[in-house]
C-alpha cells in the first residue's frame, strides 16, 4: 500500500516525460509538408525535440520563418491532422519505461493531471493510447485555451482546488512556467532538455514515487 503523497496533485507534461512520439510525428509532419506544396523545409526527430514544449505557433515561426501568417497556420494545422492519424494508428509502444505502471501505482496516493503546450486533442489521444483516462482527473493545454503553460498550470490549479501541487517535465521552458506559475518542478531528466532548477529529478519515471511520497 502507497504511503501518503507530500502534494495533492502530479501535473504531467507530455512529450519527453510520458512518450516519445519525434519519430512518428516527423513523418506525419513530413507528409503534410509534402502535400502543402509550398517548399517548407522538412523536419526530422531531433528537429521536434528542440520544439516540444514550445506553443504551437512558436514552433511554426521556427520551423518555418520564410512562410506568410497565413501559410504557417495551414501547414500547422495539416501537420497536425497528419501526426493525429499517425499516432492513432500506431501500434508501438513509445511511452517510456514505468510510466503507466507509476502513475497508476501513484493514483491512490495522489490526483493526477497534464498540462501541455500541445494542440487540442492531442492530450486525449495520448489519454486513450496509454489507457490512462481513468487515472488523469483533467488537463490543460493551448489548443483549448491559446495560453501558455504557466497561465494553463494556474488555471488547472485554481479548477481543481489544489493547494500543493507539483509539475514533471524535461526541459526548461517547463521549469520556468512552473517558477511563473509558482509551481515546485521535478525534471524527467530522461527526456528532451537540460534543467537548471528542480525540487527532484528523475532518471527514469518510476523515480517519482520516492520523490512525491512523505515516506514512512
Amino acid at each position: 500500500m502507497r504511503t501518503a503523497s507530500k502534494y495533492d496533485g502530479i501535473i504531467l507534461d507530455i512529450d519527453g516525460t510520458i512518450w516519445n512520439t519525434t519519430g512518428i510525428v516527423a513523418v506525419a509532419w513530413n507528409k503534410a509538408i509534402d502535400d502543402s506544396k509550398t517548399g517548407a523545409k522538412k523536419i526530422n526527430a531531433q528537429d521536434l525535440q528542440r520544439e516540444f514544449g514550445k506553443t504551437m505557433d512558436v514552433i511554426a515561426d521556427d520551423l518555418w520563418p520564410n512562410l506568410s501568417k497565413s501559410q504557417k497556420e495551414i501547414l500547422l494545422s495539416n501537420c497536425c491532422t497528419e501526426e493525429h492519424v499517425a499516432l492513432k494508428n500506431n501500434t508501438l509502444d513509445i511511452t517510456y519505461p514505468t510510466v503507466v505502471e507509476t502513475i497508476k501505482e501513484l493514483s491512490a496516493a495522489s490526483n493526477f493531471f497534464v498540462v501541455s503546450n500541445c494542440q487540442d486533442g492531442y492530450i486525449q489521444l495520448m489519454l486513450e493510447k496509454t489507457g490512462l483516462e481513468d487515472y488523469v482527473k483533467d488537463f490543460e493545454c493551448f489548443g483549448r485555451t491559446g495560453k501558455g503553460k504557466a497561465e494553463n498550470i494556474q488555471m488547472l490549479v485554481q479548477r481543481n482546488q489544489l493547494t500543493s501541487p507539483v509539475y514533471v517535465g524535461d526541459i526548461q521552458g517547463d521549469c520556468d512556467a512552473c517558477r511563473q506559475a509558482g509551481v515546485p518542478f521535478i525534471w524527467a531528466a530522461y527526456g528532451f532538455g537540460n534543467v537548471s532548477d528542480y525540487v527532484a529529478k528523475l532518471e527514469k519515471f518510476s523515480d517519482l514515487i520516492e520523490a512525491v511520497e512523505i515516506g514512512d
